[in-house]
């Protein structure tokens, strides 16, 4: 779970005048989706929504969709790697961003914000392999190293390797780190194993350098 303090340095990006999101924001022509499971740190969601933005918060944990105010929606609806098969599910509230977005009829999302839990891997791989990255101009995302995440399978030197390449499409891809903040009050544990030299949690804050926003 994102603590406060630390996302906010992570979005200090959205107020740089050097960057496109900082006009998005003053012209009120903002989105950002928030992707989460029961996370009650919304200071993000909360300020870009104040600022006129359109927000859209993602979490099947919530009672039912509703708006909470002009510019802040909620919608019971969980982000996954993959869309439900059909025959097997007929009422699902699991879908894949690419499909969220062509349902939305959203060409982009200024800021993306995942904190699914472990499940970030499998869909920045989907992100990544359905080219949906182009899409979003700032990335801010809860990394889970203390096990390898949904459906990831292998030995350690394998779940590494996939992580970095995950890291590395994201370079291809154009996206530049700028923030990297370690969580000093998570467990010490490196894929099952206690290791005082890291935390299991980081948060990274990644811009899309080639973002070109649609008017």
């Amino acid at each position: 779970m994102m603590d406060r303090d630390d996302e906010r340095r992570s979005w200090v990006l959205c107020l740089d005048s050097r960057f496109s999101l900082y006009q998005r924001i003053a012209s009120k022509h903002c989105r950002l989706y928030s992707l989460r499971l029961g996370s009650e740190d919304d200071g993000l969601e909360r300020s870009l929504a104040v600022s006129g933005c359109e927000v859209h918060c993602f979490d099947p944990s919530i009672r039912g969709a509703h708006l909470q105010d002009s510019h802040m929606w909620f919608h019971k609806l969980s982000v996954d790697w993959r869309d439900p098969n059909p025959s097997r599910h007929k009422h699902t509230n699991t879908k894949k961003l690419a499909t969220i977005l062509n349902d939305f009829g959203h060409r982009q999302v200024d800021v993306l914000k995942l904190d699914m839990e472990s499940a970030e891997w499998k869909i920045l791989e989907n992100l990544i392999l359905e080219d949906v990255l182009g899409s979003i101009g700032l990335l801010l995302v809860e990394v889970h190293l203390h096990w390898a995440g949904f459906e990831v399978g292998g030995d350690e030197p394998t779940v590494v390797r996939y992580w970095f390449s995950l890291l590395r499409e994201l370079e291809r891809a154009h996206f530049l780190l700028y923030h990297s903040y370690s969580d000093p009050t998570k467990p010490h544990v490196f894929l099952q194993r206690n290791s005082q030299n890291t935390s299991s949690s980081y948060i990274l804050g990644w811009v899309n350098t080639h973002f070109s926003p649609h008017t």
